[in-house]
């Protein structure tokens, strides 16, 4: 796990009151987290030079852009050595009905997330898009009946200090 290094809890501010909206302006941010709009403005850059923001996007509601069937779909490939899921890597990045795809461990050797208009759709996708990549060996689909919990916030952990003879366990 990648330590929280360098970041203090202002930082932590900002990326958390960032994750919640990104198009808040800097005056606004910095009124969020306390602090003037310069240093917050340099917080945030630093930040995105240090890799801890790496891009700002807009999020699309799939229903209104006729995209609202989702699909989880498990992908297991015939055989498995490098160039085999190199190529499937490559050829899930020129899909635009994936919006994710994970290298799983279990049964499956790929999660993908896959939105699509409706069943029949879905059909045509696995028949014609998925199906014609040779490697894929075996799908199983999980059609999503509705959203319980849908977030793009990652969790931030409090900034723990280590306590040095202040009541702590000693070496």
């Amino acid at each position: 796990m990648e330590k929280l290094e360098g970041l203090d809890e202002i930082d932590i501010r900002i990326l958390r009151t960032l994750q919640g909206d990104a198009k808040l302006t800097t005056k606004e941010l910095a009124a969020k987290v306390n602090l003037s709009p310069s240093p917050t403005f340099e917080r945030q850059k630093r930040l995105e030079r240090e890799g801890y923001i790496e891009k700002y996007v807009a999020v699309v509601n799939p229903k209104k852009v006729g995209s609202g069937f989702l699909v989880l779909c498990n992908v297991r490939l015939k055989k498995h050595n490098q160039q085999v899921i190199q190529d499937f890597m490559e050829a899930v990045q020129h899909i635009d009905e994936v919006t994710e795809c994970y290298n799983t461990s279990g049964d499956f050797d790929f999660l993908l997330k896959v939105y699509v208009r409706d069943m029949e759709h879905y059909q045509g996708f696995v028949l014609n898009t998925l199906g014609v990549i040779d490697s894929v060996g075996q799908l199983n689909s999980v059609f999503v009946y509705g959203h319980v919990k849908h977030t793009h916030s990652v969790p931030i952990p409090e900034k723990t200090y280590a306590s040095h003879g202040h009541g702590g366990v000693s070496d």
